[in-house]
């Protein structure tokens, strides 16, 4: 009787930790009209698959029309006090320089972080960065 106790314990655990780690999956589709930079990595204008690969924050990030080439960054939590209004990534424009910040799924209180690359940190001792959204939709 103790042996099944333990195994069904072990099943409803196994059950809440998958349901709970597939909750806190990021994947998004967006088209976004300019060039942006994750980090080092510079991107071209297009359609983005963003997905989550592991729970502990690296990202896919893949160009719909170069599918073969896919490029993993390393991202962190974030919170916002209410739920998402919207599925959206936040970037930030200095210049004619565009980085990829935040990705926010409608309906969540966390995201997704992309830390600062030092590109934008030298950019940001000259200028104030604008906040641009650009809407995107929940992907599987």
């Amino acid at each position: 009787m103790k042996t099944l106790k333990s195994i069904l314990f072990v099943f409803a655990a196994a059950l809440l930790l998958t349901s709970a780690a597939k909750a806190q999956t990021t994947a998004v589709k967006a088209d976004v009209p300019f060039d942006f930079a994750i980090g080092d990595s510079v991107y071209p204008a297009g359609q983005y698959d963003l997905k989550s690969v592991t729970n502990n924050g690296v990202m896919q990030i893949r160009n719909a029309r170069e599918s073969a080439v896919n490029n993993f960054q390393l991202s962190n939590a974030c919170t916002h006090g209410t739920p998402s209004q919207s599925t959206k990534l936040v970037f930030l424009r200095m210049g004619d320089s565009y980085f990829l910040y935040q990705i926010w799924v409608e309906g969540r209180e966390s995201g997704r972080e992309f830390p600062k690359s030092r590109n934008y940190m030298q950019l940001a001792k000259n200028e104030k960065p604008e906040v641009l959204i650009v809407a995107a939709n929940i992907s599987q």
